[in-house]
């Protein structure tokens, strides 16, 4: 299961008891705010997508909306989201806990912009029903993230 990859992957870093679980879905940005009681903002939510044959995550805040002009310009294609199918064959979470760790190797993550506003925020951690608590740093670290891009719209207060 997604969640004890995930659950593995912190363990190398001593943050394994950070990864909540919740008996209620964490799967949508909304949900996941209410199971952690904190703005949908803070949800760091993780999108996958094709670029050029190659599976990609792009981390961004919970109430950011991909922006059409400003992804073509950065990856060169019209934005493609994976379908549930593909984004657990090749990423390796199912859609609802798709997080940037314990991914499959091919993949590469990259962090938007509008996360930069905040001290922390909470990704999923493989599963519909999880989350951890990372500060920006943290998510840097831990999501292998290529670069910081700007991709969204509608977050910018």
């Amino acid at each position: 299961m997604a969640i004890e990859k995930v659950k593995e992957y912190f363990s190398k870093y001593g943050m394994a008891d950070r990864v909540k679980e919740f008996d209620v879905s964490s799967a949508t940005v909304e949900l996941a705010a209410q199971a952690l009681g904190c703005e949908p903002c803070r949800i760091a939510k993780t999108l996958s997508f094709m670029v050029n044959g190659q599976a990609v995550l792009i981390v961004t805040a919970g109430d950011a909306k991909i922006d059409n002009p400003k992804y073509k310009a950065q990856f060169g294609t019209k934005a493609k989201m994976l379908t549930p199918n593909e984004a657990e064959s090749l990423v390796g979470h199912a859609v609802g806990g798709v997080c940037p760790f314990a991914i499959n190797e091919d993949v590469s993550v990259y962090l938007d912009d509008s996360l930069k506003r905040f001290s922390s925020v909470f990704p999923a951690c493989g599963s519909s029903n999880s989350a951890i608590e990372l500060s920006i740093a943290e998510l840097e670290k831990h999501s292998g993230s290529i670069c910081w891009i700007d991709v969204c719209k509608n977050w910018q207060a």
